[in-house]
């Protein structure tokens, strides 16, 4: 696999362009699965692992990396599939999401793909909540499912989604303000209207850049959305359109342009905040720290006091 991740500044352009680069593999059947190549950081052979006595069955061990203590999940197992019994025949990807690294075990790595995010579509309807799939796409006439990181890790390591800071007093009408969530993964638009409820904030959803667009067009084409909408909180990594093209399109629409956007994802890679400033975004958040969260809400709110 060496060599398979080399050149991140050249990935790092595609940004801001809808496209993206997909690492492609597989578990234990034919099935294609794909991953975000920002969130890579290495793919390597399964070294030995050391077992956590008591930690959730889905956690295989810790692999040693070059000093750092890495645990390892069987993606297979994690999300309902069976479990891949000797380790170290197959394939560990080295993972950054949510400000901690975390290794996958998968059965094969297949190749690097370049796709657009126009092409990456929302899971059949119909699949219910216990699906892990969060977005579809094909290539090469394969189908290649996308799976809702946000939901194993919630399932398996638990996030914590409680407020722990007193909410500071902002002086606004919070019942008169919504604020506009726009995320793929359900689990990830819940945990965020859940901490805005206990605030007391209104969330409206959406699932991807372009239902986001269009709600907001409409709204504008119905009086002020300054009047009412505190702020818009997006994603990065969607179907259809990601984070960075709605920004852009926000910032290029006169009706919308004064919004004030939150990019909220769990791709904490350094080139976040170039790409934050580049398309015109007013702030970036790693996922998910609910205090985090409401302390820049709440900054933001005191303004419109």
């Amino acid at each position: 696999m060496a060599g398979v991740l080399d050149n991140v500044d050249l990935r790092t352009k595609l940004a801001g362009q809808n496209r993206l680069e997909l690492l492609l593999f597989r578990l234990q059947g034919r099935q294609v699965f794909g991953i975000n190549v920002f969130k890579v950081k290495e793919v390597v052979q399964c070294p030995h692992l050391t077992e956590l006595p008591g930690s959730n069955p889905v956690i295989r061990g810790v692999a040693s990396l070059r000093g750092n203590n890495i645990p390892v999940m069987d993606l297979s197992n994690a999300i309902g599939g069976p479990r891949m019994e000797k380790a170290t025949d197959y394939f560990i990807i080295i993972t950054e999401y949510n400000r901690r690294q975390l290794a996958f075990l998968v059965g094969s790595v297949e190749r690097i793909v370049n796709t657009h995010w126009e092409d990456i579509l929302p899971p059949p309807k119909g699949l219910g909540r216990s699906s892990y799939m969060t977005a579809v796409t094909e290539i090469d006439d394969m189908l290649v499912e996308i799976i809702d990181v946000e939901k194993v890790l919630s399932e398996v390591l638990g996030i914590d989604e409680d407020l722990t800071q007193p909410v500071e007093e902002t002086g606004a009408d919070l019942s008169k303000l919504k604020i506009l969530v726009v995320d793929d993964s359900m689990v990830a638009r819940n945990q965020i209207k859940k901490v805005l409820n206990e605030i007391g904030i209104e969330a409206v959803l959406a699932k991807d850049g372009s239902e986001a667009l269009n709600l907001l067009l409409k709204w504008s084409e119905e009086g002020n959305l300054n009047d009412w909408l505190a702020m818009v909180i997006s994603d990065i990594e969607m179907p259809q359109m990601d984070g960075y093209s709605l920004v852009t399109a926000i910032r290029d629409n006169p009706k919308l342009s004064d919004l004030y956007v939150i990019l909220h994802s769990s791709l904490s890679g350094v080139f976040n905040e170039s790409m934050v400033k580049k398309v015109g975004a007013d702030h970036f958040l790693a996922k998910f720290m609910p205090d985090e969260l409401v302390s820049r809400v709440t900054e933001r709110i005191k303004c419109l006091a």
